[in-house]
């Protein structure tokens, strides 16, 4: 018995969904991965400040205005990026 052409779309469209749920499951793990690289980053960056939580806290009210360091202080600490 022959397969009609609606039973072979059937399984084109069975076989492409089954697809999508892969890339889609991927697409989350790689959006988690990269969120969870991001967060890393920020934490290395934060550390790499030297800050006290107060600290911490008053800059990320106020950025540029830590309690006991003047701006210029914090320009000569930064790294420079060419």
């Amino acid at each position: 018995m022959a397969i009609s052409k609606l039973e072979k779309i059937d399984n084109e469209l069975a076989k492409a969904r089954a697809k999508l749920s892969e890339w889609q499951a991927k697409v989350k793990e790689l959006e988690q991965k990269r969120q969870e690289e991001e967060n890393a980053q920020i934490v290395g960056m934060v550390r790499a400040m030297n800050l006290t939580p107060a600290q911490l806290a008053v800059f990320l009210k106020q950025p540029g205005q830590l309690p006991g360091v003047s701006i210029s202080e914090e320009k000569e600490d930064m790294p420079h990026e060419e």
